[in-house]
């Protein structure tokens, strides 16, 4: 292989190796460019802030980078000479030019903007080495200078340790032109080893302003060395005028360059720093790493110490269980009555194998099994750490044995294991009854509202028919009829909204229609006994109130809740809200207080003596919020088409604003319509746009029960999916386990609990 076979080879090989590395660093060189020019334009601005700062940021920048042009390493305000570091990098840098000589190559681009340093001062290439021909060719002509950029005005005011990149780029390129080259002739062997020495001298020689660079650069030219350089760094300096002989032929050969004691006396003391700096991170890594796990075991052993406490009070409970379990054998032994606590007993044996017969307790097994652990931190935080009962207490001072037994169901039905004997009680809905009455394929059977009345004995309907029916309720339990006629039926002007019977006068059924009016009914007669037409729009919701049965109240979609005397001929209050009103009640204690629910998304509660501001304003829901009931004097139930309920406790109305209720149902769909919303002894019945009826207990977020009306189709008399048919009403027998339902098409049936 002759000589030019082999330059070609060698460049073409740097090429290949660098040429994804070029145009990476070019790319990362142009977007240092803009970023340290911003910085420039902040450190120029800010006032107080020096010049020194400011490079500090870059050098902060290009350390975290992991490589750095050698030319901005080099100009670094500031920079330290390291000897092993600089001995180290004009080792790496000859070489580099002394395999390329060994092929018959010379390089010619020897300058520091033509490299790259990285992590542990190791040297690459950033431009292929070149042929003789090529040697005058500057890196800066091909790819962009790096670094910040000064304006005019920063250094008219002579700010200090400023090296403009641009403009030492600019004069780079003659300071490693060797004499020879300046007199015009061609770059050899011995050219690359006199920009070797300017190198050297760069890298011992620091600069405090550009100026003294520029002189002291003009200065090497005539092999002048600054008088710190000899005093400090005397072997450097004599083997730096060696390589810059302004005669060629007396500067050394690569190979003497690269066998010389001077690059080659600190080799092992670099490789031992390296090794150091190595095992220093290595301890480092080491250091983090048993961090994380010193820390993921103290995550661990809290997990642990939490499940050890679970585990103790738990085995506490099922000691207590057992103690109790025991008492009650005690009991039933003693008389023989085991009837009258089998319920307590049976419940108190259930045993896994029960637990997994019952799929619908295992499948809300975490639902309630955080209720548990909910209820039972709320009971331990009440009696204020202490558990345990005297059991001497709960034996000795008891009169009988009836006494004896609700002693021991009070002491031992805490709140949880109410709510699960409620939520265990009951495995269906089961269809009592269906109310079959005409029109069955009318369009307009929709049933807006159900109530029963005083005594639960009779129910009323009312819907889109513009009729209130009256049924009575243990006709149509105890006789199997084809069609069931109303007792009483009374036709209203308009479609009706919602029902209310009076709790005091049993004949008395308030009503509220599309019109915006509202009526009072007298059943026994059948006509309207008052009538009140204030409202501007159509009226949602009426309501009469539990204490005073002469007070009514109304709501509707001109945002305003009349308060009415049923002795009076216009209303005594009103209470005007930013938007529609969907639903009104009385609190069950009061005829002062009202609950309303709003299509603003929120529930707001007055005291009808000042009627200006609610006292306290319910946040939570995303929706309408379509139904508000008193679930008892402090504690409220909504539903809102974003299908929720939810429970809050009025007791922290003191806050005027309440965003966490006690607790959120979820199940049932409802996200446009009017589904219906009752209350009895802690069940919540609502309707899903499903077709489906659910029952929640107050203790727990998912449904106890549901039932799905049936639709039949009257020709082929098979059952069929209608999914734009969805439960429009539901209203509980009072106290009881009895409830009543009705959807969009006018189907009504009582179901029970079962």
């Amino acid at each position: 292989m002759d000589r030019s076979e082999s330059a070609s080879a060698w460049d073409n090989s740097k090429s290949r190796s660098r040429s994804s590395s070029v145009r990476d660093h070019k790319q990362r060189e142009r977007d240092g460019d803009r970023e340290r020019n911003r910085d420039s334009e902040e450190t120029s601005t800010d006032e107080g802030e020096t010049e020194d700062g400011g490079e500090e940021i870059e050098e902060e920048e290009e350390e975290v980078s992991g490589e750095v042009s050698l030319r901005e390493w080099l100009d670094r305000p500031g920079r330290h000479v390291d000897h092993l570091e600089s001995l180290h990098v004009i080792r790496q840098v000859a070489e580099a030019v002394g395999l390329a000589h060994s092929q018959g190559v010379v390089v010619g681009n020897i300058r520091p903007s033509c490299f790259l340093l990285s992590a542990f001062s190791r040297v690459s290439f950033i431009e292929s080495a070149s042929g003789s021909g090529s040697g005058s060719d500057s890196c800066e002509d091909t790819r962009p200078g790096p670094g910040p950029t000064r304006n005019d005005g920063e250094e008219e005011r002579g700010e200090k340790n400023v090296f403009p990149l641009k403009r030492v780029l600019g004069l780079e390129f003659g300071w490693y032109t060797s004499p020879e080259e300046v007199d015009g002739g061609p770059s050899t062997f011995a050219s690359d080893v006199y920009r070797l020495g300017v190198l050297l001298f760069e890298l011992f020689c620091t600069f405090d302003t550009f100026e003294q660079k520029i002189g002291m650069m003009s200065n090497l030219r005539h092999r002048v060395l600054p008088p710190q350089l000899l005093l400090k760094w005397p072997k450097e300096a004599s083997f730096c005028l060696w390589l810059l002989h302004p005669q060629p032929e007396n500067r050394p050969k690569m190979s003497d360059v690269l066998q010389s004691e001077f690059l080659n006396q600190s080799r092992n003391s670099l490789q031992e720093r390296e090794a150091a700096v190595r095992l220093r991170e290595e301890i480092d890594d080491q250091e983090l790493l048993l961090e994380f796990l010193l820390q993921l075991k103290k995550q661990k052993q809290e997990a642990q110490d939490h499940l050890c406490e679970t585990i103790s009070f738990l085995s506490s409970d099922i000691d207590e269980v057992l103690r109790k379990q025991s008492l009650l054998q005690e009991s039933v032994s003693e008389d023989g009555s085991r009837k009258r606590i089998r319920p307590i007993f049976d419940l108190a044996h259930q045993d896994e194998n029960v637990l997994s017969k019952s799929s619908r307790l295992m499948k809300n097994f975490k639902k309630l099994e955080a209720v548990y652990f909910s209820s039972r931190s709320c009971l331990v935080k009440r009696s204020g750490g202490k558990e345990g009962i005297n059991e001497s207490s709960s034996v000795d001072n008891l009169s009988t044995k009836e006494g004896f037994c609700e002693k021991i169901e009070k002491e031992w039905m805490n709140p949880f294991l109410e709510s699960l004997c409620k939520y265990l009680s009951f495995s269906r809905l089961k269809v009592r009854a269906e109310v079959k009455h005409g029109d069955l394929l009318s369009s307009s059977n929709l049933v807006c509202s159900l109530g029963f009345d005083r005594d639960r004995e009779l129910f009323a309907t009312a819907g889109v028919n513009k009729k209130i029916q009256i049924f009575e309720c243990g006709v149509i339990l105890n006789e199997e009829r084809d069609i069931h006629y109303p007792v009483v039926e009374m036709c209203n002007r308009s479609k009706l909204s919602s029902v209310c019977w009076n709790s005091y006068m049993k004949s008395q059924i308030a009503s509220s229609d599309f019109e915006g009016v509202v009526q009072v009914w007298d059943v026994t007669r059948g006509q309207v006994f008052a009538e009140m037409r204030e409202h501007e729009r159509r009226v949602w919701s009426v309501d009469f109130s539990l204490v005073d049965p002469t007070r009514l109240a109304s709501g509707g979609d001109d945002g305003c809740v009349k308060i009415w005397h049923i002795n009076q001929a216009g209303s005594v209050g009103t209470i005007r809200t930013k938007a529609n009103v969907c639903s009104v009640q009385f609190q069950p204690d009061s005829a002062r207080n009202i609950a309303i629910g709003s299509a603003d998304h929120r529930v707001y509660c007055y005291d009808l003596r000042s009627l200006r501001n609610p006292y306290c304003t319910l946040l939570g829901h995303a929706k309408t919020v379509s139904y508000v009931k008193y679930m008892d004097s402090s504690t409220l139930v909504s539903a809102s088409t974003d299908s929720t309920l939810k429970i809050w406790d009025l007791n922290k109305c003191q806050a005027r604003v309440v965003d966490s209720p006690l607790q959120t149902f979820t199940g049932h769909l409802n996200t446009k319509n009017f589904v219906g919303l009752s209350i009895s002894d802690g069940y919540i019945a609502t309707g899903s746009e499903t077709n489906e009826v659910f029952v929640y207990h107050k203790s727990f977020p998912m449904p106890v029960l549901s039932h799905k009306f049936s639709i039949v189709d009257p020709i082929s008399g098979q059952e069929i999916d209608d999914p734009s048919q969805f439960i429009s009403s539901v209203c509980w027998r009072g106290p009881s386990s009895t409830l009543l339902a009705a959807n969009s098409s006018g189907s009504i049936k009582l179901l029970e609990m079962d």
